[in-house]
């Protein structure tokens, strides 16, 4: 164990804490995808549910200061009474297909007297608003509707400005426009009598589970992957450490020669027993010099 004390260092300690942060970063994001992904399926599922459902009347499913029931989303809803254009509010910066536009959203005056806000398709125009003048008159006189139920949107979007806004809340709409309103509003899918200029109906969601789950195995598969290194960086520091107190040259580094001496040594010569260290002066045996 003692090879490992290298992760007592401060560098090792901030470099785990560092991947312990990643980690659990990479992870809390997956279960947050994952979480996504069961919720997109719950609404799937009401959404078919409501989709197969006869239409209703409003004021079944809507009611003044009753927040809509998430079970309701997308529900199909009928009512009847009359248009009151003069109190058309324009929901800005609605883009399809790379295409600008607006949503139109008209009070419909019910015969109880409750108004419901009915978004009445899309127009391809400015997206700030446009020319008012542009828009389609929706039916005159008493006409009957059909749409899907919307919750109300929240937050500094729903500020209505000059008529216009950015997400519709039926509350701020009915302040500004001086009417008692179903809390909610729908997204028309018939007119009867229909127009003689529709807009472009709405765009019912995808029924499909969306990129939630690839999306979480992605952090989830991050996360591996840094734990995996950090993994990989100790194992290669610690070959390195035994292979230096070992006295092994770590991987990657050549063996070093040692350095010529400065001096000079003679080396030392052992002779043959009996010969005598000027022995090559003599003659040989053929009697040559």
């Amino acid at each position: 164990m003692r090879s490992l004390g290298f992760l007592l260092s401060r560098r090792w300690a901030l470099f785990a804490v560092a991947i312990g942060v990643v980690a659990y970063g990479t992870w809390w994001l997956g279960e947050w995808q994952f979480g996504r992904l069961e919720d997109r399926k719950a609404d799937n599922a009401v959404i078919r549910a409501n989709e197969d459902k006869p239409p209703a009347p409003v004021a079944e499913v809507l009611a003044p200061g009753e927040p809509v029931s998430e079970d309701d989303e997308w529900r199909v809803v009928s009512a009847t009474g009359s248009y009151a254009p003069e109190d058309t509010v324009i929901v800005r910066y609605r883009t399809r297909d790379s295409a600008s536009g607006i949503d139109v959203v008209v009070p419909l005056v019910t015969t109880d007297g409750t108004t419901l806000l009915v978004d009445r398709g899309w127009l391809a125009t400015d997206n700030r608003g446009g020319d008012e003048a542009d828009i389609p008159d929706p039916p005159a006189g008493e006409v009957t509707v059909t749409g899907y139920v919307r919750a109300d949107g929240t937050g500094a979007s729903t500020e209505v400005d000059d008529m216009s806004t950015r997400a519709v809340n039926s509350e701020v709409i009915g302040e500004a426009i001086g009417r008692e309103v179903f809390t909610g509003w729908v997204e028309l899918r018939s007119e009867d009598p229909p127009p003689a200029q529709p807009l472009e109906p709405v765009e019912l969601p995808e029924l499909d589970n969306g990129p939630h789950f690839f999306y979480g195995l992605q952090w989830w598969f991050f996360g591996v992957l840094g734990l995996g290194g950090f993994g990989y960086l100790i194992w290669d520091e610690w070959r390195r450490t035994t292979g230096r107190k070992r006295g092994r040259p770590a991987p990657g580094q050549s063996t070093r020669s040692m350095p010529p001496s400065t001096g000079s040594i003679t080396p030392e010569t052992n002779e043959a027993a009996g010969e005598s260290r000027k022995a090559a002066t003599r003659p040989n045996s053929s009697g040559s010099p």
